[in-house]
């Protein structure tokens, strides 16, 4: 778990699409040289139009711009959706696309769940939203709740390798030593006492269990407070004991986590884990305004993170993720006082006489769950292995599509291309994705 620490660095928390969607479409749009865009999904509603306008509004200025979409989380695109981003000389990638089966999605596996934007090499969004509408309050019941953060400083060097590294070498391809930019001093430049950051990936190569080692790590060394808010929390044995072991030593631990259930069958299973968890002294309360999706967290004073990974075994054992830790007071405390609000009057409290968490026959099917789910990483290994592929969407003839608005299946759409092994320590790519580790 080789980690590279960055000091001076700008970073804001952006909470929903309110916050998020604005600052992304309009940084896109002021892009100079290069944009890279990496997300789960891209639906073809008013939030995904927002994103291919602000693309095609960089390319048509002369930037370099690149999006790759998850071939499961964004299954299906329009030709005259895809046909618009390709005039402006947008590269849209596909990760692992397929076509369906008999109707159905089959790649399920190995997902490619980081949420990146890149922008000039000087400023950069890792988070876990999504580019749709439910992102949005006004959606309705079902929109979701969720975080990202905006960086400016030396990590954002890091982080472009990394999205780079997915799509291989393009046409032409600038780096960074190499260049002279002049930076407007008060937008870019970070300042030299700002805040100290690291990127953490998790692929199924070298960086396999990273992020939960540095999740542990942090537990293992609280000494006041920890604060866990995560969508879907069915984690490893050793963070669950450690979680435990520090309420123990008297640290405040506090787990916020999802009251609003999209997928009842997990919340059992994360449910099932009350009981070994609050005799200790854990804090539990479930976010009940609407879906949580969120997956940051914080640890004492100083120390957050922020980023697209649950703490479910998917995200853990096969997906592709990507966080930001953070190192900053100030930071810190904004995070710590959004998430007390939050507990405080968006939340339900758990206590072990709560229905929620009693005992009895849902107990025992809750904890048998829980197990199968730990476990599925290492079930899922006795598939059939296959490298996940990086595909490229083919400019489509919209002239010779009936209906040019209808969705086609994005697997019929991509021509397949294996990318070059990635270099460097981020560790991410195509190759690593379908290689060894857990998966």
């Amino acid at each position: 778990m080789k980690t590279r620490w960055h000091d001076g660095h700008q970073v804001r928390l952006l909470e929903n699409g309110e916050d998020f969607f604005p600052r992304v479409f309009e940084t896109i749009r002021q892009a100079r040289r290069e944009v890279i865009v990496e997300t789960f999904i891209l639906f073809e509603d008013a939030v995904g139009e927002a994103l291919r306008d602000a693309l095609v509004a960089a390319a048509r200025a002369g930037a370099s711009v690149d999006l790759t979409v998850d071939g499961y989380g964004s299954p299906a695109f329009s030709p005259a959706f895809l046909r618009t981003l390709a005039d402006a000389g947008v590269r849209v990638h596909v990760f692992d696309p397929r076509r369906p089966l008999l109707g159905l999605r089959t790649n399920l596996f190995r997902r490619l769940h980081r949420k990146l934007v890149v922008v000039d090499g000087e400023r950069a969004f890792v988070g876990g939203i999504n580019y749709s509408a439910d992102h949005l309050g006004d959606f309705g019941p079902q929109a979701k709740q969720d975080y990202s953060v905006e960086i400016v400083g030396p990590v954002v060097a890091e982080i472009r390798q990394a999205a780079q590294a997915l799509i291989g070498p393009p046409r032409r391809r600038w780096r960074l030593p190499d260049l002279r930019w002049p930076r407007r001093r008060d937008d870019t430049a970070a300042p030299a006492d700002g805040a100290r950051v690291a990127f953490v990936t998790r692929d199924n190569g070298a960086h396999a269990d990273d992020i939960e080692r540095h999740y542990r790590v942090a537990i293992r060394a609280a000494r006041r407070r920890i604060v866990i808010a995560n969508a879907y929390f069915l984690p490893g044995y050793r963070l669950l004991k450690g979680l435990r072991d520090a309420a123990r030593r008297g640290v405040e631990v506090t787990l916020i986590l999802q009251g609003h259930p999209d997928m009842p069958w997990v919340t059992a299973a994360t449910r099932s884990l009350y009981h070994y968890l609050l005799p200790a002294g854990v804090r539990i309360v479930e976010y009940c305004r609407r879906p949580f999706h969120g997956k940051v967290a914080l640890v004492d004073e100083d120390w957050a993170t922020v980023g697209s990974s649950n703490l479910d075994p998917l995200s853990l054992w096969l997906n592709l993720e990507a966080n930001v830790l953070i190192r900053d007071a100030a930071f810190n405390e904004t995070l710590h006082a959004h998430l007390q609000r939050l507990a405080r009057h968006d939340c339900t409290p758990i206590d072990a006489g709560d229905r929620r968490a009693i005992g009895g026959v849902r107990a025992l099917f809750g904890v048998a769950l829980f197990h199968l789910l730990r476990h599925f990483p290492r079930i899922a290994g006795w598939l059939p292995a296959h490298a996940p592929q990086l595909g490229r969407v083919r400019k489509p003839e919209v002239a010779a599509v009936p209906d040019a608005d209808t969705p086609v299946p994005i697997g019929e759409l991509v021509a397949p291309v294996q990318p070059p092994a990635p270099a460097g320590s981020t560790g991410d790519g195509a190759h690593a994705a379908g290689g060894g580790g857990r998966a």
